[in-house]
């Protein structure tokens, strides 16, 4: 019953009038809003003399204001090709091809409609939400319906609570009263009462019973009731008097009408609200949860469009402030009825002018600081290609009601029970500001929303006050990334799992103080970048540390905050991967200059991988001794010292040096001089290195030959001089990389 807040036609008769007159009687009745009776005789002229584009645009127009979609297509669509077609045409056949169902054509005609009228909010709203179905219908319901039985094949719509919520009051056409003519010419319907029913606390209806004293021979309803219980404001047409139009006729407007509710839930005292006329509508009210705010629905001059929703203070004392209207971001050229403001402030309407999925829908506006924010249609199932309206929920927002002539319904207008399913969230915005160390505000630093996997969506500019916006889905997890000239960037996290439709996520990025560390590691081998080093920073001169992780390429920069030029700088990096032998270095340094200071460039941050035997990591070359002897020779020496070099490198590393002989001699004789020998050679590097335990020898003799060259007692060996040699070898087998010792207390200090 989208059309309760028009202006409403006195009761008027239809006559037999002459096939010559019919077209211009015809006409007087569409210009006096009686459809049901237009159309009867629009359609007997069709195929006549006086048929023509314009008679069927109005027929089609009958139709669609008395929800007859089909026949309202059907003559739409043989005069809108024609020239006399005009853009309210393209518009209004746009329009009821959605309560069809065929979307793609509705679509083609309010292009042609929007490019023909570019100023119209309608067509920019439309222009730039073209994908406005597909978005309606991803989101996943937040309520379920039910058709409730109390409805009839008459209107039926409305489910307003009071507020102790065991009433609920809703408004119907079902009664037929003696001696009262009560069908009205716009659709040939019954007019509509007010009724109630009473409210379980197992939420279930009881047996519904027409409200006494208010009800009068013309329309009743909406209501709304005052948070204390103690007021009802509810609309009803102008029965007292009725504004002339040029053409002599009455037109009744609706009014706001104010009752008190006495102990039995009686409506009386009934006053009129101030600003009700009988030239314009007023009706449809609503009332914040604080009874300081009535919002309504009026086509007062001035406004937007056909149907505004404003707002009206109530003060203390009862009295009301001026009727503001919402704007265009509500407002639209279209119809906006039916508000409903719920104790969070959130305000729902519906609407014809929005993009939609047809007919009236039911839309929610969120406030921001008292000012208009975002508005979302709120899809499947409560809207469909029908007309969706006088959505009410209770006070919890676990239940409510809403309307709708949709297919399936028992007749007219039905009322349908409503259940949230999840929380009542949309689409979460990220908000944030990008600041430095101190809290500085970092101006127009780049911004970007990457998704889970690290990708990129968007990236935006924050403004002059650092501040930046996203809009992001519901129930996901983001990246946040922020860059600058002179800034080292910084980064955060922010998810939308939440019931907040507003999350927020500042981006701290650090100021380049013009003295960094910067560090390349590579492997040792391949001079590849190492990704995944563990590198522990550690200042020397304070003591603070910080673990680093380096990523693909392998590198980290440090920004050294209070550090001045001439300052001395003593750092530790201990560097750990697996698969890699730990390593401790220390960087010693005067900063002299501004700028960074490339650690790699003096010291050597290459890791070795991890092997089994040192051989396998530096050239060795044999280690001789004379014959018989074990002392160590200066060619044994230089190759020993390339075992000190490395053990220094890793100071935990643990060695044990193996000598082998070949099978001549007895094994008796060999076991001896390979155990004298190896323990020569330890002694050799434990003068050498720290912590001199780390190394220990050890003879082996014949007892692991690599090959077949056995000569012991009756066994001769066939062998050559080099096949004996391969077996006269030192080992330097690695017993353990030390990285147990290495264990870093990290304090983890944002900085230096």
């Amino acid at each position: 019953m989208k059309t309760i807040l028009l202006a409403i036609i006195c009761s008027v008769s239809l006559s037999v009038w002459g096939q010559s007159g019919k077209l211009k009687k015809a006409d007087n009745y569409f210009n006096r809003l009686s459809y049901a009776y237009a159309a009867e005789l629009y359609e007997e002229l069709i195929g006549s003399e006086v048929d023509s584009p314009a008679l069927k645009s109005k027929l089609a127009y009958s139709y669609l204001k008395m929800d007859n979609y089909t026949k309202s297509v059907d003559y739409y669509s043989k005069m809108i090709t024609s020239s006399e077609a005009k853009p309210d045409d393209y518009y209004n056949y746009s329009q009821v091809l959605k309560q069809t169902g065929n979307y793609s054509e509705s679509d083609k005609w309010m292009n042609k409609y929007s490019e023909s009228v570019t100023a119209d909010i309608r067509s920019q709203l439309f222009l730039s939400n073209t994908a406005y179905k597909s978005k309606i219908e991803k989101n996943q319901a937040f309520f379920s319906l039910e058709n409730l039985a109390l409805n009839t094949s008459s209107a039926d719509f409305g489910g307003y609570y009071n507020s102790k919520q065991d009433q609920v009051y809703f408004i119907t056409a079902r009664k037929k009263r003696a001696f009262v003519k009560n069908e009205w010419s716009w659709d040939a319907r019954r007019f509509l009462d007010l009724y109630q029913v009473s409210v379980s606390k197992e939420n279930k209806l009881g047996t519904p019973e027409r409200v006494s004293k208010v009800n009068t021979k013309f329309h009743e309803g909406p209501v709304a009731f005052a948070p204390d219980g103690k007021k009802a404001y509810f609309t009803r047409n102008n029965i007292s008097s009725g504004s002339k139009r040029r053409d002599g006729q009455k037109i009744q407007n609706l009014k706001v009408y104010i009752a008190d509710i006495d102990e039995n839930g009686n409506l009386v005292n009934e006053t009129e609200f101030p600003y009700n006329s009988k030239d314009y509508s007023v009706g449809h009210p609503t009332i914040t949860a604080d009874g300081k705010t009535m919002y309504l629905v009026s086509d007062k001059p001035g406004g937007i469009g056909g149907a505004d929703i404003y707002k009206v203070a109530i003060s203390d004392n009862g009295t009301f402030g001026e009727m503001i209207n919402l704007g265009n971001k509500i407002n639209t050229e279209g119809q906006e009825m039916f508000p409903f403001i719920d104790t969070e402030g959130r305000l729902f309407f519906s609407t014809d002018g929005h993009p939609g999925l047809g007919g009236l829908d039911v839309f929610v506006a969120f406030f921001d600081k008292g000012t208009i924010g975002k508005i979302h249609s709120l899809g499947l199932p409560v809207n469909s290609q029908f007309d969706d309206f006088a959505f009410n929920m209770s006070k919890d927002f676990k239940t409510g009601f809403l309307s709708s002539n949709r297919d399936g319904g028992k007749g007219g207008d039905d009322i349908y029970s409503v259940q949230l399913l999840r929380p009542f969230v949309f689409g979460v915005t990220i908000k944030g500001t990008a600041k430095d160390k101190k809290g500085g505000i970092v101006p127009f630093a780049k911004i970007d929303l990457k998704d889970d996997k690290g990708n990129i969506i968007e990236t935006v500019t924050a403004d002059e006050n650092g501040a930046y916006t996203f809009e992001a889905e519901y129930e996901k997890n983001y990246g946040l990334g922020g860059t600058k000239a002179d800034y080292f960037a910084g980064k955060n996290t922010a998810s939308t799992f939440t019931n907040e439709q507003v999350v927020i996520a500042d981006v701290v990025l650090e100021k380049d103080p013009g003295l960094s560390l910067y560090a390349l590691i590579t492997d040792k081998k391949t001079g590849n970048p190492l990704q995944g080093v563990k590198v522990f920073l550690v200042d020397n001169m304070t003591g603070q540390s910080k673990q680093i992780e380096t990523p693909a390429s392998g590198d980290f920069r440090e920004a050294l905050f209070g550090k001045k030029l001439n300052d001395r700088g003593s750092y530790n990096l201990v560097l750990q991967k697996e698969g890699y032998f730990s390593k401790t270095i220390t960087y010693n340094t005067l900063f002299d200059r501004p700028g960074q200071y490339d650690v790699h460039g003096k010291l050597d941050l290459g890791m070795d991988p991890e092997v089994k035997d040192l051989a396998e990591m530096i050239q060795i070359n044999p280690i001789n001794f004379d014959l018989n002897k074990f002392n160590i020779r200066p060619d044994a020496a230089k190759e020993l010292d390339k075992i000190v070099e490395v053990m220094n490198k890793y100071p935990y590393m643990v060695v044990e040096l193996g000598s082998h002989t070949d099978c001549r001699a007895s094994k008796a004789y060999n076991i001896k001089l390979s155990d004298k020998r190896a323990k020569a050679s330890a002694e050799y590097i434990k003068k050498k290195i720290t912590n001199p335990e780390r190394i220990y020898g050890k003879g082996y003799g014949e007892s692991r030959l690599l090959n077949g060259c056995e000569c012991e007692g009756a066994v001769k060996s066939d062998c050559s001089e080099e096949e004996h040699q391969k077996n006269r070898r030192t080992e330097f087998k690695v017993i353990s990389t030390g990285d147990d010792k290495l264990k870093v207390k990290n304090t983890s200090t944002d900085s230096f």
